[in-house]
């Protein structure tokens, strides 16, 4: 086994694990803290397919965008994070037919199929260079003024969220 299939491995495990405890979990935030890393882990195994692109538009869009808003919602949420969640996953019948199908199902196609295993990955110009180039250059305006718009739609959603006290004199 070398380097390669060590960090596969890895990755894997972390997005196994953490997705595991985001399903598993009573406590959102605990939940929400564990997406994190299955997002970082799904990022990684993107990295090592040789997908630039994509694995930074999961860290940027899921990591930077979703999980922000979904953490920001449950922490200015203060009732929320109270509740005992239980939604009866592991309870249920025919969920756990499901699932032995899917396992099943999958085990059954990586024994069948005939994986090609290749040496070496070809280096071809990919997506990142031309949109980064792109971002620092033709569309850098348009890109920075989205970026404060986002901020300041942030704070104002703080400021709409926090509870007001009323002043005694």
């Amino acid at each position: 086994m070398n380097f390669y299939d060590t960090l596969f491995y890895f990755f894997a495990i972390i997005t196994l694990v953490s997705a595991g405890i985001v399903v598993f979990s009573r406590n959102i935030i605990y939940s929400a803290f564990s997406l994190l890393f299955t997002f970082f882990g799904v990022a990684g195994i993107y990295v090592l397919l040789n997908a630039d692109f994509i694995a930074v538009s999961q860290l940027l869009i899921y990591v930077g965008g979703i999980l922000v808003l979904l953490l920001f919602g449950v922490m200015l949420t203060n009732k929320v994070v109270n509740v005992e969640m239980k939604t009866g996953t592991l309870q249920t019948f025919p969920a756990s037919i499901l699932v032995a199908v899917t396992a099943g199902a999958l085990c059954a196609v990586f024994y069948v199929t005939d994986w090609k295993i290749v040496s070496s990955v070809a280096d071809v110009p990919n997506t990142a260079n031309i949109l980064g180039e792109m971002f620092m250059t033709t569309y850098i305006l348009p890109f920075e003024v989205i970026s404060i718009v986002l901020l300041v739609a942030l704070v104002g959603a703080a400021l709409i969220a926090r509870k007001e006290t009323p002043i005694k004199n």
